[in-house]
């Protein structure tokens, strides 16, 4: 593996053939040859060293912009104003003054990632020690970390060894901030590349975070019978006391579950939690419950359940000690990066901190060890449980009734929703004593309360719709699969060949947010759908909590219907966030396992592979944060589209391909070397859809690849035809772009299809050998 640079300096050296003062000496990185494969072209590549390989895709899908604002205010020649064409004070136009926010906002969720996994990875090394071995799914998983070997060109053994990918994260996203300074990048294309760039270094960051969890807290590897566990509200034993984590960042919520084990509490203390916090201390103890993803945190505070309430970081929401407070629950802050004003308790005696904030003599505090908090966070919650014993009593609802009286209809609730959720009308009915409707709004309610900041009454209206629903939330009780992280070489073995040949219909991810136009229910049945018509559904994050909150008719949950397996028709949950690059990497082992391509450094020549060859496609449907924008960007990069639900729009730019432009459609013929047109496959690499129809005969349209045999494409065929007819009643207008030959077309809809062919003038044309890199014809014909 790659040994980091060495440097010396000697101040003075004597010989018979040197004589030197303050001689320097440096060793750049040397690489041992352990392994078989050669190291590729892009070792540890720099911010322009996949810059032609960008270009490319930039060519095919261009940035469409949609500006939120079309004012700069980054610096005191400002505010600039960039519309029509305009240009600010240092000569940035609209276009690339959008695309550098799409950079910071990229470069905040790399960070984020990034400072998550040194965090974690410092804390494990100096608990288990550097030379803790890597192992993220035992004989079943030879290829350990997919984007490390594809990036960095090393091959991690031990946790000491991840050390070296971070540190190149770390050194890259410097360049690539250093780019967004007032007079540096200029053009928007390279803003793009920059980008892609930082969604790449993101997926070696966040695979650093879970291959060390997995490896040292011996997580579920690669297990695709990873065990069920509980989610939901009903789920949580009220008459215990209960502690919530909420975050991204697990040790706390380990170590709370190892003393609860260590002084024989376990069972009598609740642990539950929300955001990928959740998802990870499942993965650690199966006993702990999932209350369910970011946009519940509100509406479970302000229902009394928890106790305590102890953060780590990432997706908090930031006035928690105050809501904490309203229902008297002591708040334990754990990490750096969110100390929330609170005071910093770490080096504290145990006793004084849990006698502090049981007596309420303190809101919260900070500690920084998590041990410790761990430790604090028990005790308080046995002692304070009794106390609070009323705010966990199922609600008097008068004072609703009385409060939504004040209501005047005046809207200003509405326009502030970013889900125009019908609230004054809920408010209307609530006022003659029926909460239903006030109930129904918490189902697609995205938990910002937005609406009480908009109210001239100051009605509290997210805690009214908390409080109609609590009653039947509090009874609600899912399943969810444990994330299982890494998927076996095994598995990929199996479906590969049927992946790229396109005999399975492709693989869909659901990653991201809970920023929903309509609540859990869509993902859900987005993803049964799939699963139902043999594609290959992952799952992380939220969206995998969200796939659990949906029962069948038989009152099962997906998880509980459909395999954990990485096979046609399962529904596989990887995890948490830093879990994503275990879907992006499943389509890097295809490349390597499947079809035998170096992975090692040679990044370019996989993502080729990939964007030609693999059906596959991300639907962030809730996406919201920074950090969704640089996962994103990691699988743009990689040639996987995504699509993202409305809200998406907000990221400010689409990549869009433009199908009437048929000079954009042109790869090799490997076999060849000619130009031969294959038709927009995949058409977009980033679009918003506007509804879940919509984005469901998109993702079976975006899994479409030139690759494709005749038989693949006439399943995948299939699959985009009978969606596109159900949803919107008629053949696709642009079916002819994607019939290569009679062959493509379903055996069940040839007379249609071949008359709507007629009319189009459609011609047959051949199948090639796919490639955008002209070494690739060169190597094949040698």
């Amino acid at each position: 593996m790659a040994k980091r640079a060495l440097h010396m300096k000697v101040e003075e050296l004597a010989s018979d053939l040197l004589r030197a003062k303050g001689l320097t000496i440096s060793i750049g990185r040397i690489f041992e040859e352990e392994w078989e494969e050669p190291v590729g072209p892009t070792p540890f590549p720099e911010i322009t060293d996949l810059r032609s390989w960008d270009m490319r895709l930039l060519k095919r899908y261009r940035p469409f912009y949609l500006p939120w604002c079309e004012l700069c205010c980054l610096c005191t020649f400002g505010k600039c104003d960039l519309s029509k064409g305009k240009r600010g004070a240092c000569g940035l136009d609209l276009r690339a003054q959008l695309s550098r926010m799409v950079l910071i906002a990229c470069c905040i969720g790399a960070s984020t990632h990034t400072h998550h996994a040194r965090h974690l990875l410092e804390h494990l090394i100096e608990k288990f020690g550097r030379r803790h071995p890597i192992d993220v799914g035992g004989p079943n998983v030879y290829l350990e970390a997919p984007h490390i070997r594809l990036v960095c060109g090393i091959r991690p053994r031990t946790l000491g060894d991840l050390e070296e990918a971070l540190d190149y994260v770390e050194t890259q996203l410097v360049h690539l901030l250093a780019c967004t300074h007032t007079g540096q990048e200029g053009h928007f294309l390279d803003f793009e590349s920059k980008i892609f760039h930082a969604g790449m270094l993101d997926h070696v960051a966040m695979e650093v975070a879970d291959i060390a969890q997995i490896s040292a807290y011996n997580f579920p590897k690669a297990d695709p019978e990873a065990p069920l566990v509980e989610l939901g509200w009903g789920t949580v034993d009220r008459e215990k006391p209960v502690i919530l984590v909420i975050g991204h960042n697990v040790p706390p919520a380990v170590y709370i579950v190892d003393y609860l084990h260590e002084k024989g509490l376990y069972g009598q203390v609740e642990v539950c939690g929300m955001c990928c916090t959740a998802h990870d201390v499942t993965r650690y103890n199966p006993g702990a419950k999932i209350v369910g993803p970011i946009s519940w945190q509100l509406r479970f505070i302000r229902a009394g359940v928890a106790d305590v309430i102890v953060v780590d970081e990432q997706c908090v929401r930031t006035d928690l000690v105050e809501e904490a407070q309203k229902v008297k629950a002591p708040f334990i802050a754990t990490s750096p990066v969110a100390c929330h004003g609170l005071p910093d308790r770490t080096h504290d005696p145990v006793e004084e901190i849990v006698e502090d904030l049981a007596s309420y003599k303190v809101p919260g505090v900070l500690i920084l060890e998590p041990e410790k908090a761990a430790e604090v966070a028990v005790e308080v919650a046995l002692k304070v449980a009794p106390k609070r014993k009323p705010f966990k009593a199922l609600p008097d609802v008068s004072d609703i009734i009385e409060g939504a009286k004040r209501c005047t209809a005046c809207n200003s609730c509405r326009r502030a929703c970013p889900n125009n959720l019908p609230i004054p009308k809920a408010m209307e009915k609530a006022a003659k004593g029926d909460l239903s409707a006030l109930a129904r709004l918490l189902d697609e309610c995205i938990g910002c309360v937005r609406c009480e900041h908009a109210c001239p009454q100051e009605i509290p209206i997210h805690t009214y719709m908390v409080r109609a629903a609590e009653r039947e939330l509090k009874e609600e009780k899912f399943k969810v699969r444990v994330g299982r992280g890494a998927i076996q070489d095994t598995e990929i073995r199996e479906v590969g060949g049927p992946i790229v040949l396109g005999e399975i219909p492709g693989v869909v991810a659901f990653v991201g947010c809970a920023n929903y136009p309509h609540g859990n229910r869509e993902v859900a049945e987005m993803a049964v759908e799939f699963a139902r018509r043999n594609y290959i559904v992952t799952a992380s994050g939220c969206a995998a909590m969200s796939i659990g909150f949906y029962k069948d008719e038989e009152g099962l949950t997906p998880y509980e219907r459909f395999s954990g397996a990485f096979e046609a028709g399962g529904i596989v949950n990887v995890g948490s966030c830093v879990s994503n690059p275990h879907i992006s990497g499943a389509a890097i082992k295809i490349a390597s396992i499947f079809a035998k391509r170096n992975l090692r450094a040679n990044y370019e020549e996989i993502a080729d592979y990939i964007l030609n060859r693999v059906g596959a496609c991300g639907v962030a449907w809730g996406a919201m944060s920074q950090k969704a924008a640089s996962i994103a960007s990691g699988f743009w990069r990689l040639g996987v589209p995504v699509v993202v639900g409305p809200h998406g729009s907000k990221y400010r730019r689409m990549l869009l391909g433009r199908k009437d432009h048929e000079e954009d459609w042109y790869v090799y013929d490997a076999r060849t070397g000619e130009k031969v047109y294959v038709g927009p496959c995949p058409e977009h690499l980033f679009f918003a859809a506007e509804t879940k129809e919509e984005a469901m005969v998109w993702i079976a349209k975006l899994c479409m690849r030139p690759s494709d045999t005749t038989k693949g494409r006439a399943i995948k065929l299939t699959h985009y035809i009978d969606l596109h007819k159900r949803f919107f009643g008629t053949l696709p207008d642009d079916l002819h772009l994607f019939v290569r030959t009679k062959a493509d077309i379903p055996i069940t809809m040839k007379d249609e299809v071949l008359a709507f062919l007629k009319e189009k003038g459609w011609k047959e044309r051949r199948i090639p050998d796919p490639t955008l890199l002209e070494r690739l014809i060169r190597v094949k014909k040698a």
